[in-house]
């Protein structure tokens, strides 16, 4: 059974220190939750199904703009490959305690970032529609950058805060 906090590594010239495991899991949840979003999006635009969109009336037209599709792949299928690669990494680390998978992890949430920032600019300002579903996944592309930051932070502190973290 993990306790709540998990031995990640030694770094560079410091002592050994914990960070807690909940880091870990967070990027399993989310990237398993943007994961399903992102393929539920790509299953429509294949299939052409018209997407559910209960609160929001914009679902349609945005994942039908010329903006869905970049070189031929549609956005979604790019978001699912994204929050895969993530997903993985985190199982990669959950499995082998090894904070590489999740340093990698969380510098992949740069580009998820980046990327949701422009869709919901594309979104609001561009074509005037908000599609909910696109939303939640930049709700997660955002948290999952916020979560990657702030584990990238406590492998980065100074020794003497790494101490006192435990």
């Amino acid at each position: 059974m993990m306790s709540s906090e998990t031995l990640l590594s030694t770094p560079p010239n410091s002592g050994v220190f914990k960070i807690p495991a909940w880091p870990g899991y967070a990027f399993l949840i989310l990237s398993f939750l943007g994961f399903l979003d992102a393929s539920y999006l790509t299953a429509a635009h294949y299939f052409g199904v018209p997407l559910q969109c209960s609160i929001l009336n914009g679902c349609e037209l945005v994942t039908t703009s010329e903006y869905a599709v970049v070189f031929g792949i549609p956005v979604a299928l790019a978001g699912a490959i994204y929050y895969g690669t993530i997903f993985l990494l985190s199982i990669a680390y959950a499995e082998t305690r090894d904070i590489k998978f999740l340093k990698v992890a969380s510098h992949l949430t740069i580009f998820g970032i980046l990327a949701s920032a422009w869709f919901v600019y594309l979104q609001i300002f561009v074509i005037k529609a908000i599609c909910l579903y696109c939303i939640l996944s930049a709700i997660t592309s955002t948290l999952l950058f916020l979560l990657g930051m702030g584990v990238l932070y406590l492998l980065n502190k100074p020794e003497s805060l790494q101490r006192s973290h435990n």
